[in-house]
């Protein structure tokens, strides 16, 4: 526990500078372990209780109206992901997840499609940028859709929050935003991926061909797509014309239950540009059913083998993962604010939560590799004297 506690402090010594006052800067640090408590609810007053504290007042300060910088605190646990789990050949994933709320008042709230309820509900939605290495995986920025319904009224808007600078934005947008800050921060990657949602939108791919992106994005069946002699074609047709040799049967990574096998082909699309880059459709299909099949389209480095793009193509549940962990445990979706400027600040607190247990797990993997490494490399004292 001592430990714990002390890497928590660590972390949050990392963005401490961007509280202006002692106070909000000692609460975001109670916030931050309350959050990583294990209670069944997170809401203000179990929080508070977790803390010490009669009345949650001074969590709901530190949310809705205390001087802090929650953007620099985003940046601060985004660069805390890449010093501990960084690599060269990380993937990217956008995702979005919707959190259940009563009422009309919270910022952007109203009757929509959330996936993770799987149905239409009275929610918010949250616009989520995932980073996975094979040392684990977080999540790294964040975005609030605010709807049309919201922006259109502008008074609505300011009683929460939402100041007359903030536009409509799309999902797609929001991830243009979160990549570019990415991009602008250096961060070190490889790939992007994500469903069929963001996949399908064309001018969000030539976004990420504009700027060298390399991308492998789920996407509809019969999207179509330009071939290499110039003409336009579904993407499931090209699928069907695949020879039956060029199937290959390979893992998409690591899952609950052990490899996830499919068959996958791919087939080239639109000349190769002098650059050096490619383009190609990329299928799964299932094996047990044949005639299910997923279908994607890929941006990268002309040498890019099958094998990387379908590394790609399985890392895009990760993000899944993500969510279910900073739900489950770091109190994701547990908040009780209404304001627009006070969720950016809660779910940016849940990150840092998240980038904590990841990095925790990661060393614990690597300090426990090192040490199987050890056992198995030398032989033990009484075995080298038995020599």
């Amino acid at each position: 526990m001592e430990n714990w506690s002390e890497g928590i402090a660590d972390l949050h010594a990392r963005f401490a500078g961007r509280f202006g006052r002692s106070e909000p800067r000692e609460r975001a640090l109670d916030y931050l372990s309350t959050l990583l408590a294990p209670l069944e609810k997170k809401n203000g007053w179990t929080l508070a209780e977790q803390a010490g504290q009669r009345r949650p007042d001074g969590f709901q300060r530190l949310l809705n109206f205390a001087d802090w910088d929650e953007n620099a605190v985003r940046d601060d646990v985004r660069d805390f992901v890449v010093e501990t789990i960084g690599a060269k050949d990380a993937v990217l994933i956008g995702d979005d997840t919707g959190f259940l709320k009563k009422g009309v008042k919270s910022a952007g709230v109203q009757r929509q499609y959330s996936g993770t309820a799987g149905r239409t509900e009275n929610c918010q939605i949250g616009t989520f940028l995932a980073y996975a290495s094979v040392k684990g995986r977080a999540l790294i920025d964040r975005e609030l859709y605010v709807p049309a319904s919201w922006t259109d009224d502008r008074e609505r808007c300011r009683q929460a929050g939402i100041g007359d600078e903030v536009p409509f934005a799309t999902k797609i947008e929001h991830f243009k935003w979160m990549l570019q800050r990415v991009i602008d921060a250096r961060v070190p990657f490889a790939w992007v991926t994500a469903d069929e949602a963001y996949g399908q939108v064309k001018h969000m791919r030539a976004w990420l061909e504009e700027r060298h992106v390399a991308y492998v994005l789920a996407t509809k069946v019969n999207d179509i797509v330009t071939t290499t002699d110039g003409a336009v074609a579904e993407v499931r047709d090209l699928i069907t014309a695949v020879p039956r040799q060029r199937w290959k049967r390979i893992s998409a990574g690591a899952g609950a239950h052990g490899q996830r096998f499919y068959d996958w082909a791919r087939i080239a699309v639109r000349p190769q540009w002098q650059d050096g880059f490619g383009h190609w459709v990329l299928a799964r299909r299932s094996i047990s059913d044949p005639a299910e099949i997923a279908y994607y389209v890929c941006y990268g480095p002309a040498t890019s083998r099958l094998k990387d793009l379908v590394r790609t193509a399985g890392a895009r549940w990760q993000v899944e993962e993500c969510f279910q962990i900073a739900k489950g445990e770091c109190g994701l979706d547990h908040y009780q604010v209404r304001l627009y400027r006070a969720w950016y600040r809660h779910i940016t607190l849940a990150m840092a939560a998240l980038a904590y247990l990841t990095a925790t797990r990661a060393a614990e993997a690597t300090k426990g590799a090192a040490e199987t490494t050890s056992k198995t490399s030398y032989p033990s004292a009484s075995r080298r004297s038995a020599g």
